[in-house]
């Protein structure tokens, strides 16, 4: 839906095209206390009212696929610190196209808790990821994709190069997210999807676990003892992917060992060729 702000005001267009990823973070929560997340039309009501000044372009809610759209590309938004004196961080592009994505960690949707954005159905990503892309911001993350709550900035990288930028990755500002985000589709497109739980049993031969075996070693969960065929389902496996899972913040019975859909997808196992 459109709940155009007005207050336009254009970009700069002597700076390359960029997107910018946001999370609400409209609560704290924990592991042992998770929190129900909000809903959307009370974030839609904060951007329209109160919050004027720090709206976005677009808030997404990863879980249904609802959007609203609160100014044009062509206008920059309010979401970002934007000190006097310094870059226009809200202006610094040909775009600066902003994304609040409905999300806090362990937020909890219908009785499951998601730990990370890349975690949740991302309904609406693919149209999302297509609409920015046509204002000509490439597919790419100059700072590196977010995959953790730090700040990373470079005024340099920020002015001199076009992509998609974590809210961490902006100078002047000190906000640490979105902490993860969705593959671009064409990487999506390139993963191979959860088997199912009934592919890894002893003595599966397959060229999926061998992609699988050097996603885990890569993520430093190499738990493989000397020998070990990397093609074919064994103890080693079973060790290295429950520190996978581990690492991924699962423990007890959903740290056995044995991948399941969440765990996988966020391993992101190349597609084998």
């Amino acid at each position: 839906m459109r709940a155009d702000l007005g207050d336009h005001a254009p970009c700069d267009p002597g700076f390359p095209p960029k997107a910018v990823a946001h999370i609400t973070a409209d609560r704290e929560a924990t592991a042992a206390a998770p929190q129900d997340l909000l809903p959307f039309d009370s974030l839609q009501n904060f951007f329209t009212h109160a919050g004027k000044d720090k709206a976005p372009h677009l808030l997404w809610n990863p879980f249904t696929g609802q959007f609203a759209q609160f100014f044009p590309a062509t206008s920059r938004s309010k979401a970002l610190r934007d000190l006097t004196g310094g870059t226009r961080t809200n202006r610094a592009g040909k775009v600066v196209i902003q994304i609040e994505a409905l999300f806090f960690p362990h937020c909890r949707v219908n009785g499951q808790v998601f730990t990370a954005l890349a975690e949740t159905p991302c309904k609406g990503w693919a149209e999302l990821h297509a609409w920015v892309r046509s204002w000509g911001v490439p597919d790419t993350w100059p700072m590196g994709p977010p995959t953790d709550f730090t700040v990373h900035h470079s005024a340099s990288i920020w002015q001199s190069r076009g992509g998609w930028y974590a809210h961490a990755h902006v100078p002047e500002n000190d906000h640490v997210d979105p902490g993860s985000w969705p593959l671009f589709t064409r990487q999506a497109a390139a993963t191979e999807p959860f088997p199912g739980p009934d592919f890894f049993h002893t003595g599966q031969r397959s060229p999926v676990i061998a992609a699988m075996h050097g996603r885990l070693i890569a993520e430093g969960c190499d738990r493989y003892p000397p020998g070990d065929r990397i093609d074919v389902w064994e103890s080693g496996d079973v060790m290295s992917y429950a520190a996978w899972q581990e690492k991924a913040g699962l423990s007890g019975a959903d740290a056995d060992g044995i991948p399941g859909e969440t765990s996988w997808d966020r391993l992101r196992v190349p597609h084998p060729v």
